[in-house]
């Protein structure tokens, strides 16, 4: 059934009578005196905006596909009660120096009321890098809390119970052995693996394209990928062993359908693989996770995020054949636009968090995260922290948003967008599927050449003065650049604390069973067919340093060298 279903044809066709009646009276006097700003009126990723909608304009779009919550598509939400029956979960990211000083990070916002937990690691780390090597110099703890053995994730998590609180961890090219950690203090601890909820990031894919975070070439990491899915569908069956990341595409300069196609075709490519190596889609798909961005467009957000949900449940029923609606479900962690924040008038930032916030719940996200106010100039403060949360609780307990499933589903405008959004997504796919497919493209550098060409489109329109930036490049005062603000402080002392616990692990081992573990592991690389995961939580057991795992792996694979972007 189709709206036009709902409206008859005669009173579609009175509509636009209408509507052509007013534009040619009313509407033509009016601009004769007062002409409109612009002459095109857009979204952010370039769907042009007609100045009125009504029931005509969404008179083609099937009934069926805006639903119900909870049912397919899901374009209404993912759930059938939402927000009434459970609140998304507020998962403030966190991560600095030492395991000690993130857990403390971790304890007061939990006290201040946030729900899951959710980290970042430093770039060594990230890299597969040990504190101690020479590469690793200045960044120890920067921009993450370090991780080098499976120690310093019980460091991490002391004193937090790890059945009883989801834990998101935001790592890529290492996130494996992160993962193997996790999973080693676990059990060290008595834990039943089958109650440990959370997420990892794990996408490899978006690093070539987006963060520039990577050790393999890039078929080596959709291996390990495949691989930390397929154990972990296994061993941690309430653990997301993966976190598609649109938000990434979005920091890096793409557009809104952009962030949504692209990971949709890196979506495709992970599960062909896993369906490759033998595993039913339903066996994995209900534990595929995503992560995206609400950007600045207010009602381009909200749509992207409904078209999302239509586009992935349709990819996963009609490409993958998937059986339970579970497999179809796009639950999405979503943050608030890191890149939209601004050092001059910093405080603008808490306005600008909030509307975006505010979209991301209108939109249906299952947890969230809102960037603190001075996160422009470095980690955030415990006070910005603070308040970052107070923003969702204020969403969630005072504004009365939350109880109303959809609240702007069946606005004319919202289901125009959104199905506008749509059908642009899936030309998008259509390319990438006739160019040869995603893991193709990012070898290629399709994708980087895409997302550039984005970005240079938009930083132009800040250049001109066409895209606003509040205290920046409209309404600038001068003065408000010299405020001091307080920000958080990095501890020299970090690295060599790291350095300190690496050395006294390195006494206490045994060296021979690390080396023979190791060359096991390689030769295990060099046959596509064998899991990985297993031998590798055998290594951060037996106290193999990340760095040692992932340098063994990189006598196998290589290095990844980026192609040349023109």
């Amino acid at each position: 059934m189709s709206n036009a279903d709902l409206f008859s044809t005669s009173a579609i066709d009175a509509i636009r009578q209408s509507q052509a009646e007013w534009e040619e009276g009313a509407l033509a006097a009016f601009l004769k005196t007062r002409p409109e700003e612009k002459d095109v009126y857009e979204t952010e990723s370039g769907i042009p905006l007609k100045r009125i909608y009504t029931a005509a304009d969404v008179a083609d779009i099937p009934a069926e596909e805006l639903g119900f919550p909870g049912a397919y598509p899901f374009t209404r939400g993912v759930y059938p009660t939402m927000y009434r029956g459970r609140p998304w979960t507020i998962r403030q990211v966190a991560g600095f120096g030492n395991p000690e000083a993130t857990n403390q990070r971790y304890k007061y916002m939990i006290q201040t009321g946030q729900t899951g937990l959710s980290t970042d690691f430093d770039l060594p780390t990230l890299l597969g890098l040990d504190s101690d090597d020479p590469m690793a110099f200045g960044e120890v703890g920067r921009v993450g809390v370090a991780i080098d053995t499976m120690d310093d994730i019980d460091r991490l998590f002391d004193g937090i119970d790890l059945e009883k609180i989801s834990v998101s961890l935001t790592i890529n090219p290492s996130a494996w052995v992160v993962y193997a950690m996790f999973v080693a203090v676990a059990e060290q601890r008595g834990c039943d693996l089958a109650k440990l909820t959370g997420t990892l990031q794990a996408d490899p894919l978006k690093e070539y394209v987006a963060q520039k975070e990577w050790i393999y070439p890039v078929r080596p990491a959709v291996r390990l990928l495949r691989d930390l899915i397929m154990y972990s569908a296994r061993a941690t069956p309430k653990i997301n062993p993966v976190s598609l990341s649109g938000y990434h595409l979005s920091d890096v300069g793409g557009n809104a359908l952009q962030e949504i196609a692209f990971t949709m075709a890196f979506t495709i490519a992970y599960c062909e693989e896993v369906t490759k190596a033998g595993m039913d889609i339903d066996d994995f798909a209900p534990r595929l996770s995503f992560f995206f961005i609400s950007h600045q467009d207010f009602f381009e957000q909200i749509c992207k995020f409904r078209a999302a949900r239509r586009v992935y449940a349709k990819i996963m029923a009609e490409r993958f054949k998937a059986r339970k609606p579970e497999s179809m479900r796009l639950r999405v962690h979503v943050q608030t636009a890191a890149m939209s924040l601004t050092k001059v008038e910093h405080h603008n930032n808490l306005m600008r968090t909030a509307i975006q916030a505010l979209g991301a719940v209108l939109g249906g996200c299952q947890s969230m995260h809102t960037n603190g106010l001075d996160e422009a100039f470095a980690i955030p403060t415990e006070e910005a922290m603070k308040l970052a949360i107070r923003t969702q609780q204020i969403i969630r307990e005072e504004i009365n948003v939350t109880s109303v499933i959809d609240p702007l589903g069946g606005s004319y405008f919202i289901e125009r967008l959104t199905r506008d959004m749509e059908t642009e997504i899936w030309k998008m796919l259509d390319e990438v599927e006739a160019r040869g497919g995603a893991v193709k493209l990012v070898e290629e550098g399709w994708f980087q050449q895409k997302l550039a060409d984005s970005a240079y489109a938009t930083f132009k329109k800040i250049d001109s003065g066409e895209k606003i930036s509040v205290g920046v490049n409209k309404f600038a005062d001068e003065a408000s650049s010299t405020a001091e603000v307080h920000i958080h402080p990095y501890d020299e002392a970090c690295t060599q604390l790291q350095i300190d616990r690496l050395q006294a692990v390195r006494a206490n081992r045994d060296d021979a069973r690390i080396r023979t573990l190791l060359a096991e592991l390689a030769e295990e690389a060099r046959s596509d067919d064998t899991n990985l995961l297993p031998k590798t939580i055998e290594l951060v057991k037996a106290r193999a340093t990340l760095g040692e795992i992932c340098g063994a792996l990189r006598g196998v694979w290589g290095a990844y060298a980026e192609p040349m972007i023109v």
